[in-house]
């Protein structure tokens, strides 16, 4: 788990005592840069005391005592840190001070813990996680925040207190202040719950405010390119080159159904020869971590043969010349306007015109889609179904119209 974590010993020189002349000494933890001090019941002389080594000068009995002390408290503040961090439970500077005085159980954090829950995927980064889990997770914690920063002008939020009013208004802040979409919305609450049922699993929290929430999704309608709109980016002669290599990677990605994630690091060791002899890519998806074989068809396999010996690929030892998201979809508007595409187009289009256009509305089954998607689970699969299913509703529709209107004009000429 990635934190810092330190002890000091300082002393309180504003609360000399004009009797003795002594100053109490305070024991101070630091944990991610939030801190949280103790006193350690010892008082000493601003004279006796090094600031330096955070003890008591000299060798006299009372120092002796005194650092003593101070050792002592150090190495049971280090015992409890440790111990926090063996079992990967929440660790904070008031979580640590609040077990050593014996109230483990009362001040927990909202802000804190989801901090802490955080670092627990960066560093599983690559293994359990990937970057954009932890992006969306952060993104989520900075729009909590800043809830708890307008709504309660604090910083954290105690556990204890966290409610079911608590979350709709924070659902509210999301959509009304921050203007964030319905679903959006609804992804990162379910970020929050999360995180609000580790709390619960520890005992921190006797009960789960979400319960009896709903956290709905809203269906979308998933945009795609017809055969025609597919075909005219396909064949468009661009002359500049950042379009070419966007429009390649782009329908690539229509013919293979790859997410940007995973096209960006596809490299030599992705291509192998299935047991029907044509080349196949195999890829972990990024996002879910399960495995995508699909086997390239004509047009994929031009465009990474196209690459093979190209500079940029060269250098970077990637199959394709895939530069950021922001820039990959930025240029994809220039490439929609320069073709007469009345859509949005996206990146992520390209997954869905895989799923429908070239896969489904061709015959392919439904479970085969599946599989080369990547999908862990057949009903996401199912939402492209039912978008053909409509497409060829709308189509039949019209042909009942055509077919209908020249039965109109027979009868009228008889």
């Amino acid at each position: 788990m990635n934190h810092t974590f330190s002890i000091l010993f300082w002393l309180q020189n504003h609360k000399i005592s004009p009797i003795s002349g002594c100053a109490p000494i305070s024991a101070r933890i630091t944990v991610n840069g939030k801190r949280a001090e103790l006193s350690t019941g010892k008082k000493t002389s601003i004279d006796s005391w090094n600031h330096n080594t955070g003890r008591v000068r000299g060798n006299s009995e009372e120092a002796r005592i005194i650092n003593r002390v101070l050792n002592n408290l150090r190495n049971k503040i280090e015992s409890i840190h440790d111990e926090l961090e063996r079992s990967e439970q929440f660790i904070s500077a008031l979580s640590i001070k609040n077990i050593y005085l014996g109230k483990n159980n009362e001040q927990h954090s909202v802000v804190e813990l989801f901090k802490h829950h955080n670092n627990q995927i960066e560093a599983q980064l690559g293994k359990e996680y990937s970057a954009g889990t932890l992006e969306r997770y952060r993104t989520t914690l900075k729009h909590l925040e800043a809830f708890i920063l307008f709504e309660y002008k604090s910083e954290d939020y105690h556990l204890r207190n966290l409610n079911y009013s608590f979350i709709s208004q924070f659902e509210f802040f999301l959509k009304a202040t921050r203007g964030i979409g319905h679903n959006t919305t609804v992804k990162y609450l379910r970020n929050f719950k999360k995180i609000i049922l580790l709390a619960v699993k520890n005992d921190w929290l006797t009960k789960d405010p979400f319960m009896g929430y709903k956290l709905s999704l809203k269906e979308v309608k998933k945009e795609f390119l017809t055969d025609e709109e597919l075909n005219s980016i396909y064949i468009k002669d661009f002359k500049i080159d950042r379009l070419d290599q966007v429009r390649d990677v782009f329908v690539f990605c229509c013919y293979t159904g790859l997410a940007y994630a995973d096209v960006q690091k596809l490299d030599g060791g992705n291509i192998t020869r299935g047991i029907d002899g044509e080349v196949w890519i195999n890829v972990d998806r990024t996002k879910t971590g399960t495995s995508s074989n699909v086997p390239l068809l004509p047009i994929a396999l031009e465009i990474l043969n196209k690459y093979e010996n190209h500079p940029v690929t060269k250098n970077s030892g990637k199959l394709l010349p895939v530069v950021s998201n922001q820039k990959i979809n930025a240029y994809l508007k220039e490439l929609q306007n320069l073709c007469n595409i009345s859509k949005n187009i996206t990146f992520h289009m390209a997954r869905h015109t895989f799923a429908t256009t070239v896969t489904l509305s061709n015959g392919v089954a439904i479970e085969t889609v599946s599989k080369m998607l990547g999908h862990t689970n057949l009903r996401t699969t199912q939402i492209y179904a039912k978008v053909v299913q409509e497409k060829v509703s709308k189509d039949m529709q019209k042909l009942k119209s055509k077919l209908t209107k020249k039965a109109i004009k027979r009868a009228s000429n008889q």
